[in-house]
């Protein structure tokens, strides 16, 4: 195998894939040699990535869906056996923010952060783990994040869905270890994506001074880790969570 092509020959499925972390794993994936599958709600967007991933030589099809859905989560995975034949790696980066106190908090507003950033994790795991347990064999890439790992005022529902990703992750890596599918999470810290950039400056200025490599981190460094940790590098890791985040969180 080329050690500049780490997933020649593999298929992945990547959800959130129109812009952000999601574009730049799809664009990584497809550089290592992979034929990927873009998912997302909007179809616009999936387009461009694709003419992107044409553009470097490589391959990839557009399926619009919202996995926070249990039945478009279904459709998605069985669409992309369809057309890929295989899912030799599922990465579940499809999520969204949710800012608010606990005392303020609207219950909907709870409801949809549980929806959006875990449920559609479950329904995704359990559609295409079945795929991946007939082929004995997958990597599954779960993006959490590092609030995760640290508790965040003003985001208990976010910070309380991506901390359930990890346990899922490693409940997961537990169960379908014996068919030889490896279970991952990478908690990303600070990303400078279009999200971030909208904070304000002073706002920025207080997460860098706790970033102890001193930058925000870019979509290609935690794309860097999800091509590691799909690829078959990372052949002993499973149910391990990898903070890309500049050092922010150490434990």
């Amino acid at each position: 195998m080329n050690a500049g092509r780490r997933l020649e020959g593999k298929t992945a499925l990547v959800t959130g894939a129109g812009s952000g972390i999601g574009k730049a794993i799809a664009l990584t994936f497809a550089r290592e040699g992979a034929t990927v599958m873009l998912a997302g709600r909007r179809a616009e967007p999936l387009d461009a990535v694709k003419q992107e991933v044409e553009a470097l030589g490589g391959t990839a099809h557009v399926r619009p869906a919202d996995v926070a859905v249990q039945a478009q989560a279904q459709a998605l995975v069985d669409a992309a056996k369809a057309e890929l034949g295989r899912i030799d790696v599922l990465v579940n980066n499809a999520g969204k923010t949710f800012d608010g106190l606990i005392l303020r908090m609207k219950w909907d507003g709870l409801d949809e952060a549980l929806a959006i950033n875990l449920k559609s994790v479950f329904y995704m795991c359990a559609a295409a783990g079945k795929v991946m347990l007939a082929q004995k064999g997958g990597a599954i890439v779960n993006v959490s994040s590092v609030v995760a790992l640290t508790g965040n005022a003003g985001q208990s529902a976010y910070v309380a869905a991506k901390a359930g990703v990890i346990g899922l992750t490693k409940s997961l890596a537990q169960e379908f270890s014996s068919r030889g599918i490896r279970v991952n999470a990478i908690a990303p810290g600070f990303i400078d994506t279009q999200m971030t950039q909208a904070l304000p400056d002073a706002v920025k200025q207080t997460y860098l001074g706790r970033i102890p490599l001193g930058r925000f981190g870019s979509p290609d460094d935690v794309a860097g880790v999800a091509a590691f940790l799909a690829s078959d590098a990372a052949a002993y890791l499973t149910g391990q969570v990898l903070a890309v985040d500049g050092g922010l969180h150490m434990g």
